[in-house]
């Protein structure tokens, strides 16, 4: 009886699992997807703690304890620019747990003696994919903090084959294991050389592919959690990791396209936070310069203004201030619509969500498909950070690290005004050609100041 209720319970909680990502399709469902999936990991999780036999209670319930603490506190706190680090620390500490729970189970079975020989394979895998993903998810939070540095970190053409020898040495120890060793120094050395792989791995890629990184290292957290579910017979564990490492591995594969980038090559490395050669503050090319009046006038004035938000809109925590400058220029009859690049920001969705914070009517936000077709007929671009997403050089520029990448058609408007710091490159390390263009005109200083500077301008035309 007690054997069907905790499956009854399972199937409960897939349901939800699934009911709830089908919410996060949309703004408008997101938060109630996300709350009815949590319903249904606690399900899962009641479930578990019904396993017959099951003991060191307090154990348990100071982990739950410790974790409410921690987890609670750090998500209302987070920042909406820290959202990415958190999202990589979080599934970094999945993996980290997966690898400690192949750990145990090695031990209480005295190296897998008496298990079948999928529980130690399942479990051997899913302690080197967790302990890499754990400590790549580290690097990842560190690049996006910006505690380590932005650009790729290597020892050159001697990257790819240390990682293979670290690779196959984490491969030969639980090989070892599997053929019967069972040593705990073998499970170490496994430990071990797996997280010197994920160290390995995600270092010498640059700060501009690490929102695929973060989805990578997600998709492979999935994978490890079901395989140790299928080592442990945990129904939960198995289908919760399948959906991670499957809506993971999709995810990946959209950024990299969005990027025009392939998955090896990111992993290969070497691209983004690099040095910038022949960039504005060499002085070898000029830009034009506004002011918060001459901006406020041309938009008055529009027909059509597409705002194209990025990270320099995140940073500046600007969302506000520019839902408050559409609504005057939609009060003066002008149409105001945001582009959204699938990879603005430093993760997906970044906008989407800064946007919805403030409130921005869902119809207002275009993705780039349907927007790059505006431009043309679009008086002015307001252009918000968002520095590797409107660079023409990905489409003429054959030499560029990003050529052939999709970009939001900017340089297309009649008119461009761009509202950044200073004329530092964006994450890829690029200078922007569009900064150049004879159409663009530039507004340097905080987002939010200017932004609300423009807006007042506005209210007294």
């Amino acid at each position: 009886m007690n054997t069907t209720v905790i499956q009854s319970l399972y199937i409960v909680a897939f349901a939800l699992f699934i009911y709830g990502l089908m919410g996060l399709t949309g703004p408008r469902t997101a938060v109630r997807g996300n709350m009815i999936a949590a319903a249904g990991m606690g399900v899962a999780v009641i479930a578990t703690l019904m396993t017959p036999g099951l003991g060191n209670w307090w154990l348990i319930l100071l982990g739950v304890a410790i974790g409410t603490a921690v987890g609670v506190p750090a998500a209302r706190r987070v920042k909406m620019t820290a959202m990415p680090q958190m999202v990589a620390l979080f599934n970094g500490v999945g993996g980290g747990a997966i690898a400690l729970i192949a750990w145990v189970e090695f031990r209480s079975s005295a190296g897998f003696a008496h298990e079948a020989a999928y529980v130690a394979v399942a479990s051997l895998f899913a302690a080197i994919v967790g302990s890499a993903s754990f400590w790549g998810s580290n690097i990842a939070f560190g690049k996006l903090q910006e505690i380590l540095p932005g650009r790729p970190i290597s020892v050159g053409r001697l990257q790819q084959p240390l990682n293979l020898l670290v690779l196959l040495a984490a491969v030969a120890c639980g090989v070892s294991i599997v053929v019967g060793g069972t040593s705990e120094w073998l499970m170490v050395g496994l430990l071990v050389t797996s997280s010197v792989l994920g160290l390995l791995v995600v270092l010498p890629i640059g700060g501009a592919d690490m929102p695929v990184v973060i989805s990578l290292l997600n998709a492979a957290t999935g994978l490890s959690a079901a395989a140790m579910g299928l080592a442990l017979a945990n129904t939960a564990l198995i289908v919760a990791g399948m959906i991670v490492g499957a809506s993971g591995s999709i995810l990946t594969r959209l950024m990299a396209k969005a990027m025009n980038r392939s998955i090896p090559a990111i992993v290969a490395g070497g691209f983004g936070g690099g040095a910038v050669a022949g960039a504005v503050e060499a002085g070898d090319r000029a830009v034009r310069q506004t002011s918060a009046g001459d901006a406020a006038i041309q938009m008055a004035f529009a027909r059509q203004v597409i705002i194209v938000p990025g990270y320099g809109l995140a940073v500046a925590q600007a969302q506000h201030a520019v839902r408050q400058l559409s609504s005057l220029l939609e009060e003066k009859g002008v149409s105001v619509y945001y582009a959204i690049h699938p990879v603005a920001g430093r993760m997906p969705g970044h906008m989407n969500v800064l946007l919805a914070e403030a409130d921005v009517p869902y119809d207002r936000l275009r993705e780039m498909d349907q927007i790059n077709g505006e431009f043309t007929r679009t008086d002015v671009a307001l252009v918000i950070g968002a520095n590797d997403v409107t660079n023409p050089a990905a489409r003429t520029d054959q030499a560029s690290p990003i050529y052939g990448m999709p970009i939001l058609d900017v340089d297309e408007s009649k008119s461009i005004i761009v509202l950044k710091r200073s004329m530092r490159p964006g994450f890829a390390g690029v200078d922007n050609e569009l900064y150049y263009n004879p159409k663009t005109a530039m507004l340097f200083g905080d987002a939010k100041s200017s932004v609300t500077e423009i807006a007042e301008e506005l209210k007294a035309l």
